[in-house]
This record gives C-alpha cells, sequence and structure tokens, in this order.
C-alpha cells in the first residue's frame, strides 16, 4: 500500500475533484455532527466552518490510499482500513469522508479532512511523512496487504508494447499519457519538446507543439496498432502541469542549471581517458565499453546505410547528452583513425593502460591484506607478498577483466606489463606505507603525551590504566618507545616510565573502534567541535570497548564525550525506527525501550540515557520538541519513564552489551546478534514491534543455526572478538536517509498543482 498526503489552502477543488468521477462511491463519513443527515454538501459546510478559523495555509489533507495492482478490498475493509489510518495519523476525532474510485488498475480510496480542530488550534503535522510510512507498513500487515517498497527506486519508464484502450476511452488515453509523461519529467532532465518526444516515441506517445503569440502549446496523442489512433488531447488537459508554457519553464530551468557544465567536463574527461586508453574502437562496442569502464549508459545512432555516426549518453543525473554538446573532439567523425576499425583494441604503450595495471596492483594489495587478518602493518605485507599472489588477486577485479577483455596481445606480453608495473607500484607503494605509518605512529605517540600533561584521566587512577590507554590505540610501550601493536619496524620516542600490566582487558577492540577511539580522544584533548569530531554513532559503545579507560576519565573530558556519543546515537537511531514510528508516543517508546529517556530542562525537551556515567542531556530540535509537545498529557507519559527504565535495570538489561546487540540486530548483522544471545545470554534492548521485525527479517533462523552449533572454548573467544568487531558496519560518514518510492501512480497527477522546483508535475 502507498499513502500519499497534500496540504491545501482550499478544499472546494479537492471535494469537486473526488466527487467529479462518474466511477466512484461513498464508503462513508465520520465525525460530521449528523448520524442521519451527512451528504457532500453538508459535509462540505462542515470543512469551510472548521477551515476559516485558522490562517494556515495547510487547513485541509487530502489523502490517498493506494492498493497494489492486483490485490483488493472489499468496500467494508477498505472502510475500516482508511480510519485506522486516520486514526493513527491523529485525524480520528477529525470529520472526514471516504471516497472509493474505480478508474484505474489499482485501487484506491480518497479521504479528505481539516487539520483545524474544534478549539481552532491546528493538529500538529510535524514527522507526518515518516509517520505515514509506519502507519501503511503497519496496516499492511493487519490487512494482508504486500509490503510497499523499503528504498526509493529508479523510475524506468513502463514498456507498454501495445496500449489497449476501448473506442472513445478519453480518459484512459489520457490517465496513460500522465504516466508516461509525468515520469519521463522525472528520470530525464528534458530541455526541449523534441527531446521529450524522443522519450515518448517508443511508448506510441506522439507530440505536437505550435506557436501562437510568442506562446508554445502542446499537444499528445497515443497511435497503437490494430487502427488505434486518439485524437490529440491538449497538454493542460492531459494535466495543467504538462501545458507548453509549463514545460518549456522546466526545460529552461533544466538549461540553465549550474550541474550541466559541471556534467559535461566530468564527461568529456571520463571519455578522453577511455579514449585514450584503446588503440582502436568498434563503435558497437562502445556502449559496452562505457558501460564497463566507467558505469556510463551509451547509445551508438546510426545513418540510413547503417554507419554509425555518433553517440548520446545517459548521465546518471538525468542528463541526456549528445557526444557534440559534450565536447566536439570526442565525436565519432571527429575521431576516424580511432573508430575506423571492425576491432576493438587496448593501446598497449598507452600511459592510461599503464596507470590501470598500477591501480589494479594497488587494489590487489589492499584486498589481500584486508584478508590477512591485518596481522602485520600495510608496508610489511607489501614487501612479502610475492607477485603471483598479487597476479592471482588482480585476476578477480572487474578492473583486470575488463582490460584484459580487448587487449588483441599474448599472455607473455601482459605478464612483461605486469612485472613492469609490479616492481615501480610496489617500491612506491612500500615508502608511502612507510612514511604514513611513521607519521600515525608519531601521532598516537604525542597524544599519550597530551593525554597525561592534560590530565585526561583522574590523577589517583591514571598509572593503572595507561596500559590500556596504549593498547587503546593499537599501540604498544616498549623500552621508552612506542611501537605498533603488531609490528616493530618503527618506533616512537615516549618516556612515561613502567607501565603496569593490567589484571584484566576485558574486551577485544577491532581496529575500526581503535581508530574511533584515537578519534574521539584527539577531539577531546584539542577542544574539537562536534562537527569537526565528526563521531559515528557507534562511539557510545566505546566505553563498553574500553571499560577502564572511559571509567578512569575525568568528569569534565567523559561529560564531553557522552553529550556528543548521545547526539551522534540519536540521530542514527530516529533513522533506524522511522519505518515503525506511527506518533510521538512511538518515538518516546521506543527510545525508552532502548533505554533513553525524556525531560524538561528549562522549557526543553532533551534527551538522557541510562548509559552514562554522569548525567548528560542533549536539547531535542524544535521541530523534534514541537511533535512530542503534541502528545496528550505529555508530563503523565515523562514521568511513566520510570517504570520502563527500572524494568531493563531489574532485568539486567541496563548496560551497553544489550545496547550494542540492539545495534548489531538494526544493522542486520543477525548472526553476530544471535552469538551475543545464545553464547553470553545478552538480550536487545528494543521493543517488542522491531525484535518481532528482525526476527521475521533472519534473526530467528540466526538463532537457531547458532543454537545447533558445537563450540569449544577456544572458538568462543574467536568469536566475541568477531561480535566486538564493527566489520563491515561502518560505511560512510554520512547516512542518506531513505525514501519511500511511490510506484503507483495515483489520481494526484490528475488534481493537484502541486511542484517540485526544476522537475515535472509530480506523481
Amino acid at each position: 500500500m502507498i499513502a500519499r498526503i497534500l496540504y491545501r489552502e482550499n478544499v472546494q477543488g479537492v471535494l469537486n475533484y473526488v466527487m467529479g468521477k462518474s466511477q466512484s462511491t461513498i464508503l462513508g463519513f465520520q465525525n460530521t455532527y449528523s448520524d442521519t443527515n451527512t451528504d457532500m454538501k453538508f459535509f462540505g459546510r462542515v470543512l469551510y466552518h472548521l477551515g476559516n478559523r485558522h490562517d494556515s495555509e495547510k487547513r485541509y489533507a487530502h489523502i490517498s490510499l493506494n492498493l497494489p495492482r492486483g490485490e483488493y478490498l472489499n468496500d467494508t475493509d477498505f472502510f475500516e482500513l482508511s480510519k485506522n489510518y486516520m486514526n493513527h495519523m491523529g485525524y480520528g476525532e477529525q470529520p472526514y469522508v471516504v471516497i472509493r474510485h474505480h478508474d484505474t488498475k489499482h485501487e484506491h480510496v480518497h479521504i479528505v479532512s481539516s487539520t483545524i480542530k474544534e478549539d481552532c488550534l491546528q493538529i500538529n503535522l510535524s514527522n507526518d511523512i515518516r509517520r505515514s510510512i509506519a502507519t501503511q507498513k503497519y496496516l499492511e500487515k493487519e490487512f494482508g496487504l504486500s509490503p510497499s517498497p523499503d528504498t526509493k527506486q529508479t523510475k524506468e519508464l513502463p514498456i507498454y508494447e501495445m496500449p489497449e484502450f476501448r473506442n472513445r476511452d478519453i480518459n484512459g488515453v489520457r490517465f496513460y499519457i500522465q504516466d508516461i509523461v509525468n515520469i519521463a519529467l522525472q528520470k530525464y532532465k528534458v530541455r526541449s519538446f523534441k527531446e521529450l518526444a524522443g522519450h515518448l516515441k517508443d511508448h506510441h506517445i506522439e507530440l505536437r507543439t505550435v506557436e501562437r503569440n510568442g506562446r508554445i502549446g502542446v499537444s499528445f496523442g497515443v497511435a497503437v496498432k490494430d487502427g488505434y489512433k486518439s485524437r490529440f488531447i491538449n497538454g493542460y488537459t492531459v494535466h495543467p502541469q504538462l501545458s507548453g508554457p509549463k514545460l518549456q519553464k522546466v526545460f529552461e530551468q533544466n538549461k540553465s542549471s549550474k550541474l550541466l557544465p559541471m556534467v559535461k567536463k566530468r564527461l568529456e574527461k571520463q571519455l578522453d581517458t577511455t579514449y585514450g586508453l584503446f588503440k582502436n574502437i568498434n563503435p558497437d562496442h562502445l556502449p559496452d565499453i562505457l558501460d564497463s569502464y566507467q558505469n556510463l549508459d551509451c547509445k551508438i545512432e546510426y545513418d540510413e546505410q547503417e554507419t554509425p555516426v555518433d553517440f548520446t549518453i545517459y548521465e546518471k543525473s538525468g542528463y541526456v547528452l549528445k557526444s557534440k554538446e559534450i565536447a566536439p573532439h570526442i565525436a565519432i567523425r571527429k575521431n576516424p583513425e580511432k573508430f575506423n576499425n571492425e576491432y576493438t583494441q587496448i593501446d598497449a604503450e598507452s600511459k592510461q593502460l599503464k596507470l590501470e595495471i598500477q591501480k589494479s596492483i594497488k587494489e590487489a594489495y589492499e584486498s589481500t591484506y584486508r584478508n590477512s587478518g591485518k596481522k602485520f602493518l600495510f608496508s610489511e605485507h607489501i614487501e612479502r607478498m610475492p607477485i603471483k599472489a598479487i597476479v592471482m588477486e588482480m585476476t578477480k577485479s572487474e578492473r583486470f577483466l575488463f582490460f584484459k577483455k580487448y587487449p588483441r596481445t599474448d599472455n607473455r606480453s601482459l605478464s612483461r606489463m605486469i612485472q613492469e608495473q609490479f616492481t615501480i607500484v610496489k617500491e612506491k607503494q612500500y615508502i608511502t606505507e612507510l612514511v604514513k605509518e611513521e607519521k600515525e605512529l608519531n601521532s598516537k605517540a604525542e597524544l599519550i603525551k597530551q593525554a597525561i600533561g592534560k590530565q585526561l584521566f583522574e590523577a589517583p587512577k591514571q598509572k593503572r590504566v595507561l596500559f590500556e590507554f596504549i593498547h587503546s590505540l593499537g599501540t604498544r610501550y616498549d623500552k621508552d618507545n612506542l611501537i605498533y601493536a603488531n609490528s616493530y619496524q618503527h618506533r616512537s620516542k615516549l618516556d612515561i616510565g613502567k607501565v603496569p600490566y593490567p589484571e584484566q582487558i576485558e574486551f577485544y577492540a577491532s581496529p575500526s573502534f581503535i581508530r574511533e577511539n584515537e578519534t574521539v580522544l584527539d577531539g577531546l584533548l584539542n577542544d574539537k567541535t562536534e562537527k569537526e569530531i565528526d563521531l559515528r554513532p557507534t562511539a557510545i559503545f566505546l566505553p563498553l570497548m574500553f571499560p577502564n579507560l572511559y571509567a578512569a576519565m575525568t568528569q569534565k573530558y567523559r561529560q564531553r564525550f557522552e553529550l556528543f556519543s548521545l547526539k551522534s546515537y540519536h540521530k542514527f537511531a530516529e533513522r533506524m525506527q522511522i519505518s515503525f514510528e506511527k506518533s510521538p508516543r512511538d518515538y518516546m517508546a521506543f527510545f525508552n525501550a532502548k533505554g533513553f529517556y525524556f525531560e524538561r530542562k528549562e522549557e526543553k525537551l532533551c534527551i538522557s540515557s541510562i548509559y552514562s556515567k554522569y548525567p548528560v542531556q542533549v536539547p531535542l530540535t524544535p521541530k523534534t520538541q514541537t511533535y512530542l509537545e503534541s502528545v496528550k498529557n505529555l508530563n503523565l507519559v515523562l514521568n511513566n519513564q520510570a517504570e520502563i527504565l527500572e524494568s531493563i535495570t531489574t532485568d539486567g538489561r541496563g548496560n551497553l552489551k544489550n545496547l550494542w546487540s540492539s545495534h548489531l540486530m538494526e544493522r542486520g548483522q543477525y548472526t553476530k546478534a544471535a552469538y551475543l544471545f545464545v553464547l553470553d545470554g545478552v538480550r536487545p534492548n528494543l521493543p517488542l514491534t522491531i525484535i518481532e521485525h528482525h526476527m521475521e527479517k533472519g534473526f530467528k533462523e540466526a538463532l537457531g543455526t547458532v543454537s545447533r552449533k558445537q563450540v569449544d572454548r577456544k572458538q568462543v573467544l574467536l568469536l566475541r572478538k568477531g561480535v566486538y568487531a564493527l566489520g563491515n558496519m561502518l560505511g560512510g560518514n554520512s547516512f542518506k536517509e531513505e525514501e519511500m518510492f511511490n510506484g503507483f501512480k495515483d489520481e494526484f497527477t490528475d488534481f493537484t498543482k502541486f511542484k517540485r522546483k526544476g522537475m515535472g508535475p509530480s506523481l
């Protein structure tokens, strides 16, 4: 199911639209103050009365609930689904009507209501999109509907080989044109009517333009086999956003975008690089070459004699560019010596091939080092790895397979080229890594000196935690020198006296956590801002990985760490619960279940954590605060948090181990979470709803697999190391929120004047 919400300042146009279809059914009214005398005329007066009590531009809500094509609900069930949706979205006590339309291939209803309440206040609209996503997922399960997609997908133009229309089915023609034209305008950054006509041609849509008094008019028609041909329909009639002037405005925006020159420059560089790699190119091979080598979508154009004359690039940004638009010198006809051949051959003497082989060798060194378990430094790995092992790894890479495809040279010559570049890369990479490692070790030594000088740790505990501090940086102390934990290759002078060996180091820390820890300590000691430190959400688990170290940290530094790490984790947790959060009560309940709570500080709502050694509060953003303030009896909800948190600590789940288990589950690391569950009895701090979701997604299966395994003590130690390693969970520095993609073309295309800057009409 897909739910869609639009807000309006006026309601009459919406009512005219939803009731203007001949194939429509009123499923029912709610909260209209009259059970016996309610009709659309009376309902319209009720909405008008409420809406005029407020000056908001979002006085009225127009909601569409769309089922996947092929799925069906009877009128009673669809009305119940609609009422459930309105209750969860906070409209349960508002007057609304549910109207079912039957004129499209997918079943759908329209709901019209007012956002203004009887007390003249507006319903809180904060986070309405994410609440709608969570509500629709909940209702999909309740009513047995197919799940909606989790991520935004590529909008592809649907292939209609032969659209079928009944005679005089003008609405069917119009909706078909709406769908295809709208998707084309969203997929491509169209810059002219000619370009748009090209995108529509394969979908049996013809486009005509006419210029009158300086204005361009446009009309669309459909022509299919078996003699059917629709009359041409004015663009405005198809949809107000598809009129000639409106389309012309979209084209001008796309042509004047600052992105276009950047795209052309990037494509020119990519094509020049490709040409530099090849001695000859068969034009028919160019699409495959650009796809494999540059990840570019290319289409060759032919003349009447089937001779390749040009090519077009379909750039990922949406621009469609002919070669001459990118740069005149890259056109096929401008490079006869490159393209007048029946075969494709890489230039064995080209500088570009040497660079490609060098890149392939570097990638082989990096991948073999990752697979080795990093028992040595990278420089030592480079020095020890024989050419045979590197070549074996190279042959697995896509880069190597690509340039081996078109060499037209014997294996002996290729081996000679690799041998030559191997020596160059090995020497250069070895020296680069040596310098880098030495610099990093000196930086770690300086960090240790700073920690001692700036009293990072409480004075009585400092001596006792120095060993763990050094260990937490991936280093060791050896005779007044700092060395890497896995190598004697580098030494940095460091005199800190005798370092006592600790009785026990509780957890193994992976290299990723070591890097995270160093980033945090460097930021704290050098008074870096939150933005400069740029913590990952996993920073909150550092006291779990280095318990003695963070326990000994002075209050000043520990509180600052906890403030920054809580902020980072809070942002992450908000994103992870979006799909389940149907209301502001859910927002708070989900955080409570994880061991976080909300409190007022100087009239501001803040979030705090049961895992903090010292109390810290992170103020919520104004938008989130407004969202939570909309909860009835909020103070009562805040007071009830104590009972939930007490149950967590009473059950023995009030520590970071349990939160780590939750984090593993949320990141899809079900096997790791299962080992924690089975070997150590660690239960995740998550609400039941989310646990059930992960059980269905694979956690239940992982639990069964792990429970059946016979594990000895040595294996337990290794497994625990893996459980507390970040591994492939660390991605980029930012987390882009996934969007829902409306895969169903609902009737908003026929009604709304909703528009997005720089794009075609929105669906």
